[in-house]
């Protein structure tokens, strides 16, 4: 747990499972409308630790930055910044391209992401104000060899007027599909406007006639959409969504990521990405207001009374 041993309410020493941080500006407001401060962020991941990291564990994860607050401008880092200490693991993984992001490696040809592995790492990275962490779909190993995914996530993205009612319809059918080639699905809320379904696959095992995650999250998305073209579009043009749930599949491309179960987003809300039960979309799917996103103070009161809904390793 975290430790004050300092008395400025700005900035104080705190001593997080025996590593020793400055925290700072804890009184500067990170989310204007609703006056929720970086003490306030630091304080959710804490408390939210003990079900954020293990969806953390093993994975890459790429930063969103907000350092003066949501209204202001963002950054995203994959690379483990300058100051970054030395006992944070951190892990070196190949790149195959520009579409990994613009921050130079520290080689060429690799990136250098940290590993959230423990409270210290998280609370070092929440005190850099990065608010949103996004993970990939594989782990790597102890030797920080890159595993195959251990599960396959398809993003529903509603296109105005569609919302997280039209989402939670779709979110049903997506899990409809999963089941039919034997995977089990978990809804989440993405703390913006949307909903993310995962599927976890034991012992990274793919169904019978598929050769990647992302064949059979893009064989989803276009049946669906064949069987729901009011609805559903599989179309990557933003022309093409207004009013109509997208699916993205390609987030389980190896250099794309999502943003992890139990992250804060950086909107105008302290929103998080909740995992919800089918039972929660199901209701979502008939009334309009049965399922809104989830805010931070929200997430904590429902781990407390039901802990980790997210079934996914």
């Amino acid at each position: 747990m975290v430790t004050d041993e300092g008395a400025n309410v700005s900035e104080v020493i705190v001593d997080v499972e025996g590593r020793r941080l400055k925290l700072s500006n804890l009184d500067k407001v990170l989310y204007p409308r609703t006056g929720t401060t970086k003490g306030e962020v630091l304080n959710y991941y804490a408390q939210i630790a003990p079900v954020l990291l293990p969806h953390l564990a093993d994975r890459a994860v790429t930063r969103i930055r907000w350092p003066n607050g949501v209204e202001q401008q963002s950054f995203f880092e994959k690379n483990a910044p300058a100051g970054t200490p030395s006992w944070v693991r951190t892990v070196r993984v190949p790149t195959t391209g520009s579409r990994w992001g613009e921050d130079a490696p520290a080689r060429a040809g690799e990136l250098v992401f940290p590993i959230v592995q423990d409270l210290a790492t998280l609370t070092w990275l929440a005190n850099l104000a990065a608010l949103e962490l996004h993970v990939h779909q594989w782990t790597v190993d102890r030797a920080d060899v890159v595993q195959p995914p251990n599960r396959v996530v398809i993003d529903l993205d509603p296109g105005e007027p569609a919302g997280l009612f039209e989402c939670c319809q779709v979110a049903l059918l997506v899990n409809a599909k999963l089941a039919d080639v034997g995977l089990a699905g978990c809804a989440v809320t993405s703390g913006s406007k949307g909903l993310h379904v995962y599927a976890a696959l034991p012992d990274r095992v793919l169904p019978d006639g598929y050769d990647s995650t992302s064949s059979l999250a893009k064989q989803i998305a276009e049946e669906l959409q064949a069987e729901h073209p009011k609805l559903v579009t599989a179309a990557m043009t933003k022309a093409k969504r207004p009013g109509k749930v997208f699916l993205d599949w390609s987030q389980n491309a190896a250099a794309k990521t999502t943003v992890s179960p139990y992250s804060l987003r950086g909107r105008e809300l302290p929103q998080v990405a909740t995992p919800v039960t089918w039972a929660e979309v199901e209701v979502g799917a008939e009334d309009e207001f049965g399922l809104e996103q989830f805010r931070f103070d929200a997430v904590l009161r429902r781990v407390a009374e039901s802990g980790d809904l997210f079934l996914a390793p």
